[in-house]
This record gives C-alpha cells, structure tokens and sequence, in this order.
C-alpha cells in the first residue's frame, strides 16, 4: 500500500473541485474531458493487468473493456452539465472504450447510454445521488454475465436505439478507481484498486502501471483478508508493534507478484524498479516512511533481482510459485523476501 498524499494542486485538483461542486476556472467541457481521458488512462492500465492475469486469479468475472460511470457520482451542481456534455439517456453510459478491448469490436462508442446488458436491466439498479452505488451495481452485474456467448447489449446513441452483440472475456473481479485528490494515494480493498490523481502528471504509463499492479497484486494474493484474519491494526497503529512484520511481509509479497502481473500484460518487468527510483526519493524516504513498509532502496533491489528471473522465462502467463501460499495465515517472515540495498 502506498500510502504517501504529499499531492500538488495542479490540473488534476482542478478536476477534483468540479466534482465536488466548486467552480474551476475551465470550462466545464474541458475538465469533463480530463476527467473522461484520466478514466480511460486508468481503465485501460487495469484491463491489460487483469485480461493478461486471469489465470493467475482464483476470483475472475466477464470483462468488457467499458469505462462506465454514472449521473449519480456527480455533485448536483453539475449533474445538468454531465447529463448534456455525455448524453446521458439513461442512469449509466459509457464514458470510455478500451482499444482492443471486445466493447470496441463490439461497436461500442464512449457516450453509448446503457439500457440493457445481456439480462441486467440498468433501469432497475439501485443507487443514491452523490454515490457510485449505482455504478457498482452495473459493473458486479454485467461482470456475473458468462463470457462464454455472445451477450446483446441494447443502448442509447445520440438517442437512437442501438443493438450489438458483445463477446466477454474472463479477467480477474477487480475494479480500478482514480480518486480526484492531487495525490498520491494508492490501496487496495479486496476487490477494488484505488489510485490517487496525482500519479497521472508524474509517472509514465509503465511506471503508473507499476503502482497499480502493486495494489492489485495485494487483491490477488488475499491480503486485506489474511491481515484481517491476523487482527493487525490499520492506520497509525500499522507501524508498531507485532503489526509491522505482517504489513511488511504483504507489502514485500505485493512488490514480488507486481513484477509478473507486469511482465504478464507486456510492460517491462522493470517497470516496478524504475516506479520506486523516481516514487522513492522524493516520496517515500525520512520521516514520511512508514515502519510498516521496507526502505524503498531495499524494495527497488528486491524487485531487480526478482525482474531479472522473470526475464529468463519466456512463456506467458508466468504463473509465479507464490500463489500457493495466498490462503495460508502470514506468518510475519519478510526478513528472507528481502533484499537488501548495498
């Protein structure tokens, strides 16, 4: 977990005040379309990670390579402009299409308005203004679908009814959120990804997808529920006592198994080194490390030594040895995953 939020105010704040009701200097269509182009940034890092590591997930759904979001999510003040500038005709459209992915072979087209997917009726999802409840809904519903026939998808299009016909594939259950905060915040759920805005002006594709494969990696190996099972403390109270060796045998693990889920969707196996060389420095040294997380030198050597074994295998997937272990209770040893900076 990468738990630095030393964010800037910069493009990104700015997004983040139109969602939440403040009056930005651009124009609502131009902070619309930041919103939509960080969305897809982020959405299409995610479907590459989890399409590529299906077979390394022992909980997986139908994906679609949609982008989808919902009117509710946005702060009222706003909600008329959204409505217009996406063509919303019904409660959750698509705000962008993954290239390559099989919505696009589909002929789905950001700003589609969704009325029914294969049986999940979007009229009848529940959700509640100010939340993405709604939008929760139409993502677990649709991923429950089976990917193995086609699944007809009626939607909305400029106003028109439009019919296709959508050919799901399996990817690891994961969702992947941007929060608008200018920060750099990064966790895991579970089930969900949550990355901080701040990653999107800083980082490259590679090294952003880096810091993401480390949360998902956390979701892959069952983390939230192994530490839970352990009765560690989270927040402040992470970086003491007995807590330590576990958070820190996690983390560790998640440096590890990001290097494959990387490699595995054809980013460079390094791309973790390089995230942690630039993120580690400035972000993560003195007093704003946790005790609950390695020394970043000490990571950043961790993973070259793991990169240069994953650059002997040439099959893909590499299904790493370590997914065995992801239901055994931790058992706090972090010291032999460990190596160390010299």
């Amino acid at each position: 977990m990468i738990d630095i939020s030393r964010g800037r105010k910069g493009l990104r704040f700015l997004v983040a005040l139109l969602l939440v009701g403040a009056a930005p200097a651009e124009s609502d269509s131009t902070l619309f379309e930041n919103v939509r182009q960080a969305d897809l940034r982020v959405g299409t890092i995610g479907w590459r990670l989890a399409a590529a590591n299906a077979p390394l997930c022992d909980r997986t759904e139908s994906g679609t390579g949609l982008v989808l979001h919902t009117l509710d999510q946005f702060d009222s003040a706003k909600r008329d402009a959204a409505r217009q500038h996406f063509h919303f005709d019904t409660p959750v459209a698509v705000e962008a299409v993954v290239n390559g992915s099989p919505a696009e072979r589909a002929g789905l087209r950001p700003d589609d308005s969704l009325v029914r997917v294969g049986s999940v009726e979007i009229a009848a999802l529940k959700g509640k203004a100010g939340t993405t409840d709604r939008l929760v809904a139409a993502q677990l519903a649709i991923g429950a679908l089976p990917a193995g026939a086609p699944v007809m998808v009626d939607a909305m299009r400029g106003g028109v009814p439009i019919r296709v016909a959508l050919q799901m594939v399996p990817v690891c259950k994961m969702r992947f959120e941007l929060e608008l905060n200018g920060g750099y915040t990064a966790s895991a759920d579970g089930a969900m990804v949550q990355i901080g805005s701040g990653f999107l002006d800083d980082y490259s594709d590679s090294q952003f997808a880096a810091a993401i494969a480390h949360e998902m990696a956390h979701n892959v190996l069952h983390h939230r529920d192994r530490l839970d099972a352990r009765g560690v403390n989270f927040g402040m109270l992470s970086g003491f006592g007995g807590n330590v060796k576990y958070f820190r045998q996690t983390e560790i693990q998640a440096d590890l198994l990001s290097v494959y889920l990387l490699a595995n969707a054809d980013y460079p196996a390094t791309a973790a080194v390089d995230f942690w060389q630039k993120f580690g420095p400035s972000k993560a040294g003195g007093i704003l490390r946790s005790r609950s997380h390695p020394a970043w030198r000490d990571r950043v050597s961790t993973l070259q030594a793991e990169a240069a074994k994953v650059a002997k295998e040439l099959a893909r997937p590499i299904v790493p040895a370590m997914l065995a272990d992801r239901d055994k209770p931790l058992d706090g040893d972090w010291q032999s995953l460990l190596v160390r900076h010299r």
